[in-house]
Formats: structure tokens, sequence, C-alpha cells
């Protein structure tokens, strides 16, 4: 306040200024203004004492109660209204304005009134910008107490054809919108983290601590990004539609455990939404049909399909102490998080599968180079144990150790590959229902070494033990000296007919299901017939499928019975 008592005076520039305040003391300072928005801005700096209207000048009346209308209606407006003078100083703001600032505004720096706020871009100078260029300039601030984003619009006012004597700066709250796009930027890193392995890492790591990775990275992102503390993750098994828990935190025992399928009814939330394919907020669990309780003391749950090209693959389940805790927001944010899990489940699925792939192809190699050489092995000790059988028994023991670790060999193998080639995380429908073929032991007798090789490689992945044999007189003696559930005979081996292979093996092997194979159509000895009204049940015709083959080994056994036909299509034929 000045020494001398400063009376402001409104009028019309039109009134002479001589008789304006015919009563102020001759000691007053007399502040004439001819604009209200001059004169309300001295009155909000605190150095006015006095006003002074003329209650003749009407125009200048009309003018303040227009002005006081207006400072009424900026005051009720969401967003931050201010008036800056060329040193960007405040002359006057709005009560949104005010309210981010702490204390008065009036006659304080822009900048220091929000706080010395950060500037974001993308003008840094906004207020010089726009007096140098004559233009509206926006621009972001981050005021960081408290925590508050601001967009910021700056105006140069100017009477017509002079320069800008003040500046409007029009603020927005945007804090939500940002808080809302951080959120979303960090889920989408957390996508891109949950599943990351470089080389290095995918090389040293099996596939279960692969899988304790991926959900830690879960537990960690659901807790510091959706700020959930109870969490529940299922995958979905295609053949049993059983959805298998994968992770739980702060779900009780009972619910963990608890056998859930893909089903609409009976099977909670969780059921309907993974049969659905469709998110589910379940606003109080106490009135909710389809609730099943999950952590102790939930009033409200989310839960949302894991989907993968528009397939449910599983799914992922929140839940709250809170009645009705979860709204839109919470359910956009889950559902692109629950995205980030699916895609991650699908590309450790895809590393799993190709380091599966990898191994298998080395085992199959592998394989494929000692399967025969050992089957040499084994027809040769054995013909060589039949010769010393009653004749030498030190011999005998001794043969028979050359015949047990020549098998151990391939069974050996045959475990490494699977123990290198990781398991799928759900079984096929192809390995399901070929799994009783594991452990068969198959003797295959074919002068033609691409049929003995190809019998290694095809039923070998199925988990058969194969031997095979060059000739009549090798496999006889394998047959007598072992044990197979399954022998398959070439029809013209080199050494022996099919019909008198058929009659030997039936003696030696009566438990094991045969398999006579012909790459050809006519059959001159007719040893398909003879061998027919003796039992035969299944013939396959070179070169047969796989898929044939299997089905001669799977087919319901019934024991064969001399002089019986059996029905011809039971024949395998291409």
């Amino acid at each position: 306040m000045s020494e001398k008592p400063r009376i402001l005076v409104l009028s019309s520039p039109a009134l002479p200024a001589e008789g304006l305040v015919p009563y102020c003391h001759p000691d007053c300072d007399v502040v004439r203004v001819a604009s209200p928005a001059e004169g309300q801005a001295l009155l909000r700096s605190g150095t006015i004492d006095g006003l002074y209207i003329d209650a003749h000048d009407t125009v200048m009346w009309e003018r303040i109660c227009q002005l006081f209308q207006s400072d009424r209606l900026l005051d009720s407006l969401g967003e931050g209204v201010s008036l800056v003078d060329l040193q960007l100083h405040l002359s006057w703001a709005n009560r949104t304005f005010q309210n981010w600032c702490s204390g008065p505004v009036v006659g304080r720096s822009f900048y220091e009134a929000l706080g010395s706020p950060q500037i974001l871009g993308p003008d840094y100078s906004p207020f010089h910008t726009a007096l140098a260029e004559g233009r509206t300039v926006t621009t972001r601030l981050h005021c960081s107490q408290p925590n508050r984003y601001l967009d910021l619009l700056v105006t140069p006012v100017a009477p017509p054809g002079g320069k800008p004597s003040h500046l409007i700066g029009l603020t927005r709250d945007v804090t939500p919108l940002v808080q809302q796009q951080q959120k979303l930027d960090a889920l989408h890193q957390a996508g891109v983290e949950l599943a990351a392995l470089d080389s290095d890492q995918l090389a040293e790591m099996c596939v279960e601590e692969r899988i304790e990775l991926l959900k830690s990275n879960i537990r960690r992102f659901t807790h510091d990004l959706l700020h959930y503390d109870v969490v529940e993750v299922r995958l979905l098994d295609r053949l049993t539609n059983k959805l298998e828990p994968l992770l739980d935190e702060g779900m009780t025992t009972e619910a963990a455990g608890r056998a859930l399928y893909a089903r609409a009814e009976g099977n909670g939330v969780t059921g309907f939404v993974a049969a659905t394919g469709k998110s589910y907020i379940c606003t109080d669990t106490s009135t909710d049909p389809l609730y099943i309780e999950g952590a102790a003391g939930a009033r409200s749950s989310l839960t949302l399909p894991l989907l993968y090209q528009d397939a449910v693959i599983g799914t992922f389940n929140v839940e709250s102490p809170r009645l009705n805790a979860f709204g839109d927001d919470d359910l956009q944010f889950a559902e692109i998080f629950s995205r980030e899990i699916a895609n991650a489940l699908h590309t450790l699925e895809l590393l799993t599968a190709e380091k599966r792939s990898t191994a298998s192809q080395s085992i199959e190699a592998i394989r494929r180079e000692v399967a025969l050489p050992v089957d040499d092995i084994l027809a040769a000790a054995t013909a060589v144990l039949d010769r010393y059988i009653g004749h030498d028994p030190e011999m005998g023991d001794k043969l028979r150790q050359i015949l047990a670790g020549a098998r151990a060999i391939k069974q050996s193998i045959q475990r490494v590959g699977e123990t290198l080639a990781p398991s799928a995380p759900t079984v096929g429908p192809e390995g399901a229902a070929h799994a009783q073929l594991k452990g068969l032991r198959v003797l295959v007798a074919d002068s033609d070494e691409r049929v003995r090789r190809s019998a290694h490689g095809l039923l070998g992945n199925f988990g058969c033990i194969v031997e095979t044999a060059r000739d009549g007189r090798e496999a006889q003696t394998m047959a007598r000296l072992g044990t197979y559930d399954a022998i398959l005979v070439d029809i013209r081996l080199p050494d022996m007919s099919g019909h008198e292979a058929y009659c030997k093996f039936r003696q030696s092997q009566p438990k094991a299901r045969l398999i006579l194979m012909t790459a050809f159509g006519y059959d001159p000895s007719h040893a398909i017939v003879k061998c027919r009204q003796e039992g035969l049940r299944f013939v396959l015709y070179k070169p047969f499928r796989v898929d044939q083959l299997l089905d001669a080994l799977e087919s319901p056994d019934v024991p064969p019975t001399a002089n019986s036909t059996p029905p011809p299509q039971e024949s395998v034929k291409t």
C-alpha cells in the first residue's frame, strides 16, 4: 500500500478528468483507468484503497456488470484461465487456476505460482513464442507437487493495430489422460518383457524355468501396474476342455486346486468366461449366481479370457475385498494385459516347440545312424548265441550281455531324446491317440535297407522299440531268443517264402501280432491267401502310409485261429 490512499477511478475516456472525485481528500492519489479489466487487475493486486464510479456513467456501469458476469462464468470453468503481463506476471486468474497454486497469484510469476513446473514441450518458451510470432502456442507442463499434468494454450492480447499488452493462458488438467497413456505404455512394455529371452538365456533355461520366469513377471506386473494382489491364471487344455492352473496368488488352497472346465454352467465365472470368450465383472460376489469363492473375503472380481487369434487359450482372474471394485478403466487395462499374457504364452510355446523340434531332429539323426549297425550287432550276437546254447554256458552269458547292451543303447537314445525334447504345453491329438505304441517291441524283417531304416524312423517317433533283420534266418533266430509284440515280415525274403516265414513266426512268437508286407499286387505263390487261411489279419501293400501302419499295430487284438479267413477289409491297402 502507498503512503497516500489510492483511489481507483473507473470512467469512460470521453468524460473529463476534472471533477471526477469531488469528495476525495486532497492527499489521495487518484488512479484512473478506462478499462474495467485493468481496474479489476488493480483491485486484485491489493494496492487500491478505494473505488469511485460515477453513477451517471451508464456505459461504464454496463461494462462493469458484464465484467462481473464474465468473471463468475470464468470461475465456474473447469479449465484454468489467467491474464499475464509482458513480464509474465499474473494480473488475474480464475478460481480453477488459483486452486492449483499455493497462496495469492496476482503479481507472481506464472511459473512460480504453479510451483515451477517442468516444461515438456513441444514449445519450451510458449509466452515468448506467442509474443514474437503473434499466434497461439501450446505446450505441456508437469507439476511435481502434486503430480499434475497441464496442457497450456497461450494467446497474445492486442488492440486492433497495436502491440500485445497481455497474454491469456488457458490451462487444462490432463493428468488422468497422461496417466492412462503412461499405464498403457507400461502395459505394452510389460508385455514385451513378459517372456523376453535372449539367445543365451534360451540355451541355458529349461521349459520349467522359462514358465517360472513368465509366472514371476505376471505376478510383478499385475501388482505394480494394475495394483492387484489377488490373481489367478489358468490355461485351457484343448483335449479335455479343462482349465489347468498356471498361477495363483492370494487364492485359497481349495480354489487353487479346484477342477474347472470351459463350460458356461457349474464352473464359476472362470468356466463361463472360458466357454463364452467374454470378459465378466462380478460386482457383488454374495449375489452373483456364477461366482465360486476364490480369494478369502473377496467381494468383487474381474475375469477375462486369454485370447490368441480369437481363440481362448486360458483365463485371467483378479479379485478384490471391496464391493464393485472394478470399472471400465480396470476392464480396459486388464484386457490389454491379458492380450500381452496370451502373446507371451504363445511365444513361450513357439520357443518350446522350436527347441523340441531341434532336439528331436538331433536325436532322430543319431537314431538313424546308430539303429542299423546296432541291429547288425543284435543279429550277429543272436546267431552266435544260438550255437552256444547248451554247449558253453559262460559264452552264452557273455553273448546275452552283448545283446542286453546293444538293446540298452537304443533305449538310452530314446530316453535322451525324450529328455532333450521338452514336452509340449498341451498334448496334441495325435500323440494322445497313439500313446499305446510307447514301449511296443517290434521286429521288422525285410531285405531292403530303406524299409528297415524307415521302420526305425517312423515307429521310433511313437516310442516303439524297433529291431530289424535282413532275411528270414536272422529274423527267426531273433524271434526264438527274444520277445516281440509285433512282427512285420516281407513276403519275398531272400531265403524264405512269406508263408513259411508266417508259420515259423506263429510257432516262435505265438502272442505277437503278425503283419505281412508286399510290394506286388500279384502274389504268384499265393502266400497271402495261404496265410489268411491260417489266421493272418493284416497285410500292408507298399508303399504304405504311416496311418495304415499304425492302424495295423493298434487295431483290437483278435486271437488267430487256424483255417479261419478274416474279412477282407482287415487288409490295409493303398
